[in-house]
């Protein structure tokens, strides 16, 4: 399903001692590796991949549609794991779109304020899906939380406090007006935030 003389996206490249997951929000994501996997995901689906001793794959953005725009919307967040995981067996796990964790925060009238799927660890007693069977993830004193947050226009949430000497940050990428504790944040900003303080997030009057 490509059309036109170039596709766009990264071609086999080596990947070793350290995690991937690839987060894709819009756009379609082709996936091939030395490990003779493949397949196709987007659209909301997370890839999670434990790179170990050595893997190399590609990552490539098909364009479906002859008729309009491909776009395309991904985070990929790296872990660097502890050397006792370093050399481990690439695997790699799929969390789609529709099987991860949301949770749904309501208002005194019962309307939902906020959104927030659960990629990676814990929120408000609801658990993520499992990652790779050897990732550093799967250790819970890593605290290791990775969080989608969509607020509605006008509403606020409340992220509990992590623990001290997590590296904590905030990237807010759709939008207008965004407030932490107050402090504007710039649309396609990140704010690394103290770990130890609850942070009240607060929304503006655009979803």
């Amino acid at each position: 399903m490509y059309h036109g003389g170039t596709v766009p996206g990264f071609p086999g490249h080596p990947h070793r001692g350290f995690e991937t997951i690839t987060v894709v929000r819009e756009g379609i994501v082709d996936h091939a590796d030395s490990t003779g996997a493949s397949g196709r995901y987007g659209n909301g689906d997370v890839q999670w991949m434990t790179d170990g001793k050595g893997i190399q794959h590609s990552e490539m953005f098909p364009l479906v549609s002859k008729e309009k725009e491909n776009p395309m919307e991904l985070f990929q967040i790296w872990l660097n794991p502890p050397e006792k995981n370093k050399m481990v067996e690439p695997h790699f796990a799929m969390l789609w779109n529709e099987t991860i964790p949301v949770i749904e925060e309501k208002d005194l009238e019962e309307k939902v304020t906020a959104t927030i799927e659960i990629i990676a660890r814990s929120l408000k007693d609801k658990n993520a899906l499992t990652a790779p069977p050897d990732s550093w993830a799967n250790e819970k004193i890593n605290h290791d939380g990775i969080f989608n947050i969509k607020l509605v226009a006008n509403s606020t949430f409340e992220l509990e406090a992590s623990v001290e000497g997590v590296n904590r940050t905030i990237y807010y990428y759709q939008g207008k007006d965004l407030k932490i504790q107050d402090m504007d944040i710039p649309f396609y900003h990140a704010a690394e935030v103290d770990p130890t303080k609850k942070l009240v997030i607060k929304n503006g009057d655009t979803v």
